[in-house]
């Protein structure tokens, strides 16, 4: 999130120039003694709160039991929430929670709670939700101070230390002098907290037309950076869900402007310093608006969803580029973060050495040294630019073009470019090996995990590589193995490490992930822990009188979390709302159709409001509004038809495959012997079979075919 985030004081506060001095505490009754540099997270498991053990603040994990303290003190417990890869997090430990004398004012007046936000999203949900009431923005470390009832009085982000004490010494003045405003300010953000998780229905009945939805997006180009590609704003994220949605607006609605600035973006992205152009991946995001000097973070959530992004773009736009992509955001993460024994770690830090990129970023001088003679060939293609800027010390590379582009330029053929960037990668990677590597967050997130399995499932059908599927399969196997249980899920597993009960993303997740495996692989046994997974969502999360689903089963925070908005990760409730489209059509299921039905209803609404926040739920709103097809593929070779049949971009069909007979609905009474057939349905209804791919897309609605006349690369 943002580095400069808003730390405001509530609004009835007026600014004050204090001036600070701390008497001598007695330290020793209120804990372990300063220099011990032990506090009660030594004993966890999270990289993040690990971190922080050796702070003099007397830090404890999230528990039941702080509220009971608080209570039997009478302090506000502070509350900071972060993760081990967040560098304004790093920043404000070292400038302040190491520092001697706030840990002992922090000790005196408080009770200190630190929280993995990664362990614990739904706490990080509630209080994130409060401080963007209070201030209009928010990011990490989230900092907080509540009520011993949980209610927040008031919340920011990165303070430097002069700013924290004030922050500090005010809202306890305040707690300890008015407690009946202080209640009733934290009443108000509570109520205020509660208001944003209440989805209400609509007035109108009925779902919006294609007019209606293409009315959004239009109002919604006004935010596109048609120049540089994403959206407006002084930085930048990559948000799959609005990738996505754009890749199927392009197509279903056959907008130029849309396809066009959809594929600028993809290959500016690739192409920027955001991208490590030697290791693969993607950084968090960018601090600028065009791509080149990322936040150096590397989080599994981004780079699992974007290699499913690329693969898509990759069948949409028929663009090597964007499978190159997606081949090397897979190749960094099988390198760096897998873990050996099965399972993919959370993230990797941003820092080095305490200095944010270090690992990443080149100086000229040490260039020159390590490339000789081809540095002037490797400066120009990486956007080293002039002599002078040669002497910089921390160079990030990127590409201003393409690679067809640059060989022609420098009058090389392809391969020898290709041959040059090998020599550059290996000769960098061995220098960069030698380096202090960031730290690891060595968690494996389910649903994290989840997303990569779904994304790579995509990648096996647009690039019809073996390899991606069984990872896949592989992954997942390895996931439900360590974290399910007889209908328990666990949110993440680590070896030694306490387990958390499953939130509503690691239940929908990986419930999408089985049932792409069954697409793939024709195994009922994914089918059925799909729908294994999906009852026990509906058993745990779903809200009494409504369609949509908590985010955790209990509602022991100051508010209930429904979580609708999709943002770097989907929101839960609009992957549930997709199963239930995709397993109604599959299997003749009306619950599960009325149910998406009742879901969309309920947010479409929201999408015509503020389309970059619910453009997962948009993506649904154009199958809603555009012919949506089953196609069903029985007999002996079904599998290498509907390997041919699903490297086409078909956003609007359901392709799935058996080779043998079978009972479920798409299939019976279909198969016979010797033969292989495809059938292309409609809302259960199917044409004539046909024998060849071709054919097959011949029966899709011919507007469903298209091919957009892009420019040529740029």
């Amino acid at each position: 999130m943002k580095k400069a985030l808003s730390t405001h004081f509530p609004v009835y506060l007026k600014p004050l120039c204090l001036l600070l001095f701390l008497c001598c505490l007695n330290w020793a009754c209120k804990g372990p003694e300063a220099d011990s540099r032990r506090n009660m997270l030594a004993g966890e498991t999270s990289p993040y709160l690990l971190q922080h053990a050796e702070n003099p603040v007397h830090w404890q994990a999230w528990s039941d039991n702080i509220w009971e303290m608080a209570k039997a003190e009478d302090k506000l417990v502070l509350i900071s929430i972060g993760y081990s890869s967040c560098h304004w997090c790093h920043v404000m430990e070292e400038e302040t929670f190491e520092n001697d004398s706030v840990a002992r004012f922090m000790n005196e007046n408080f009770i200190n709670v630190k929280v993995d936000r990664e362990e614990r999203p739904d706490v990080d949900h509630v209080y994130m939700t409060a401080v963007q009431l209070m201030t209009g923005s928010g990011g990490w470390p989230l900092n907080v101070l509540v009520l011993p009832n949980g209610k927040p009085l008031y919340g920011g982000t990165y303070h430097p230390t002069e700013r924290w004490m004030q922050v500090l010494t005010e809202i306890n003045r305040l707690y300890r002098e008015d407690p009946q405003k202080a209640n009733e300010y934290a009443d108000r953000v509570a109520k205020g907290i509660a208001e944003v998780n209440l989805i209400e229905a609509p007035a109108a009945e009925g779902i919006p037309g294609m007019e209606t939805i293409s009315g959004a997006v239009e109002l919604w180009k006004n935010d596109w950076d048609l120049q540089w590609g994403g959206f407006r704003g002084e930085q930048k994220f990559m948000l799959p869900s609005n990738l996505d949605f754009l890749l199927d607006y392009a197509y279903l609605t056959k907008d130029q402007q849309a396809g066009e600035h959809l594929r600028k973006t993809l290959r500016l992205m690739s192409r920027g310093g955001v991208f490590d152009q030697l290791g693969g991946g993607f950084y968090r995001y960018s601090t600028d608006s065009e791509w080149r000097i990322p936040h150096f973070e590397k989080m599994l959530y981004d780079n699992a969803q974007l290699i499913g992004v690329y693969a898509r773009a990759f069948k949409f736009y028929q663009d090597p580029e964007f499978r190159e992509t997606a081949e090397r955001i897979f190749g960094f993460l099988r390198q760096e973060m897998k873990n050996p024994e099965g399972g993919y770690y959370a993230a990797l830090d941003a820092d080095s050495e305490g200095v944010e990129g270090k690992y990443y970023t080149w100086s000229g001088a040490d260039l020159k040294s390590l490339l000789g003679g081809e540095f002037d060939t490797f400066a120009d293609y990486y956007g080293i630019e002039g002599t002078a800027g040669q002497n910089k010390a921390d160079w990030v590379l990127y590409r201003s073009q393409s690679d067809e582009a640059y060989a022609q330029k420098r009058g090389i053929t392809l391969p020898e470019l290709s041959a040059l960037k090998s020599n550059w990668h290996k000769v960098l990677m061995q220098e960069r090996s030698q380096r202090t590597r960031p730290g690891m967050d060595d968690k494996i997130i389910t649903s994290w995990n989840a997303l990569l399995v779904t994304s790579l499932v995509t990648a096996y059908e647009a690039f019809d590589n073996a390899d991606y599927l069984k990872e896949a399969a592989g992954l997942f196997a390895r996931v439900m193995e360590q974290t399910y249980d007889s209908g328990d899920l666990q949110h993440s597993f680590k070896k030694g490490a306490a387990t958390q009960p499953g939130f509503l993303e690691d239940y929908t997740y990986m419930a999408q992930a089985a049932f792409r495996l069954y697409q793939a692989t024709a195994d009922e046994a994914y089918l059925n822990t799909a729908e294994e997974l999906i009852a026990e969502a509906e058993a745990r999360f779903r809200k009494t009188d409504s369609p949509l689903y908590r985010f955790k089963k209990d509602d022991e925070l100051i508010a209930a979390i429904v979580k609708t908005t999709d943002g770097v990760l989907p929101s839960p409730n609009t992957v549930m709302a997709d199963l239930f489209l995709k397993l109604g059509h599959f299997k003749y299921d009306k619950a599960y159709l009325q149910q998406h039905q009742e879901m969309l209803r309920l947010l479409s609404g929201r999408f015509l409001q503020s389309p970059q926040n619910y453009a997962a739920w948009g993506s649904l709103l154009l199958l809603q509004q555009n012919n949506y097809y089953e196609v069903a593929i029985v007999g002996d070779q079904a599998r290498d038809l509907q390997a041919e049949m699903n490297r086409n971009f078909l956003p609007n069909a359901l392709v799935v495959a058996s080779k043998m007979p079978s009972e479920l609905p798409l299939y019976d009474q279909r198969f016979v012997a010797g033969e292989t057939y495809i059938y292309v349905c409609q809302n259960h209804s199917c044409k004539l079979p046909v024998t060849t791919v071709e054919r097959a897309l011949s029966q899709l609605n011919e507007k469903d075919s298209l091919i957009l006349s892009l420019p040529q690369p740029f």
